[in-house]
């Protein structure tokens, strides 16, 4: 039995193995449990092996790669069209099979252990940072109903929860401030291990030789480096860095059709919490302040215009479409009647 490629549709427990011979025909159609592929492909000459990039297939793929089988992943995007009617397993791994044996088929390098490890650390981050926002949330919520208003901010946040702790008479009742105590303490537990994940992030990308690199770009701290790296790897599957960008769905979608293109929003494919990250190193890069002239002069300036626009308005609606007569004359601001706003008028944000 010659096979030359071999389908995986794999499962928790079951998978279906589909192999086809090298003029495309299927040979081998066969459902077995998971830990009994590995033993069943090392009795296989070397071919070329076909998974869905799906939880488990790079820990699979290692383990027939040192075989010396071709290990090839596939987004399950590419592999949906090649699915014949009546979709069930053993259609799927003839489907996985049948794309990989495209030219043009874009592959899914494989991940090592230590590329998987750091993507896990940084879901365990990612999961207590969120379970940090919900008790703060919580927090404002509980307070809110006690007549409370905490201004945004964590620092905001946590001071006036001391000054109420540390006050006796706050309007909280003795139950509510123990439960307060509890959630400021869980708090703090969850800031400490935050705080060791970034320090264990902060050690591997100085480690790392592709992290440190790419710590040099602004925007790129040791967060971002190390996720883009434990999910791109070398970055040998993209042949520039467009498409990097669409594989991380941070390019406009085309909808094309009669030679008449149309792009709409971003496509947002890939991994959310890359380019999220990614999303908000570019915005803390970002020049804060643009290069123009100073606040103070515009603001200075921006009373003038405005009445200027009004009086101008007012003409139009008295004398007409075309905005001409005496009525423009008797509504235009004389130079002597310039609104004049000092610094300290502009810097309290109130001009007059």
């Amino acid at each position: 039995m010659d096979i030359a490629i071999l389908g995986l549709d794999l499962g928790k427990n079951s998978c279906s193995v589909v192999g086809i011979d090298a003029s495309g025909h299927v040979v081998l159609r066969r459902r077995m449990q998971r830990l009994t592929i590995v033993g069943m492909a090392a009795k296989l000459s070397p071919c070329v092996i076909a998974m869905e990039a799906c939880c488990g297939a790079h820990h699979l793929g290692r383990l027939l790669s040192t075989q010396g089988h071709d290990v090839r992943l596939m987004s399950p995007e590419y592999v949906r069209p090649y699915v014949k009617a009546q979709k069930n397993d053993d259609r799927d791994a003839e489907a996985i099979a049948e794309a990989a044996s495209r030219p043009t088929m874009r592959f899914v390098a494989l991940k090592s252990e230590e590329q998987l490890d750091m993507q896990t650390l940084h879901r365990a981050r990612d999961r207590l940072v969120k379970e940090r926002t919900s008790l703060m949330n919580q927090l404002r919520a509980l307070l809110l109903e006690r007549g409370v208003v905490v201004p945004q901010g964590r620092t905001r946040l946590r001071l006036r929860i001391e000054v109420l702790l540390a006050g006796d008479d706050c309007g909280l009742s003795e139950r509510i401030r123990m439960l307060i105590g509890d959630m400021v303490e869980r708090w703090r537990q969850l800031d400490e291990r935050i705080g060791a994940f970034d320090a264990e992030f902060l050690a591997e990308a100085k480690h790392d030789e592709a992290a440190c690199r790419l710590t040099s770009i602004p925007g790129i701290g040791a967060l971002n480096a190390t996720a883009l790296v434990a999910a791109v790897g070398n970055a040998s599957t993209f042949s520039r860095g467009r498409d990097l960008a669409a594989w991380l769905g941070l390019v406009p979608r085309q909808m094309m059709t009669g030679g008449r293109p149309r792009l709409v929003g971003i496509t947002k494919r890939g991994s959310k919490y890359l380019r999220k990250m990614l999303i908000q190193g570019a915005l803390g890069a970002a020049d804060p302040e643009p290069k123009r002239h100073p606040a103070w002069k515009v603001a200075a300036r921006a009373p003038r215009a405005i009445a200027w626009q009004h009086s101008r308005r007012r003409a139009r609606r008295e004398d007409g479409a075309d905005g001409l007569g005496a009525s423009a004359q008797r509504h235009a601001i004389p130079a002597s009647a310039e609104c004049r706003v000092t610094r300290e008028q502009v810097d309290a944000g109130t001009p007059r």
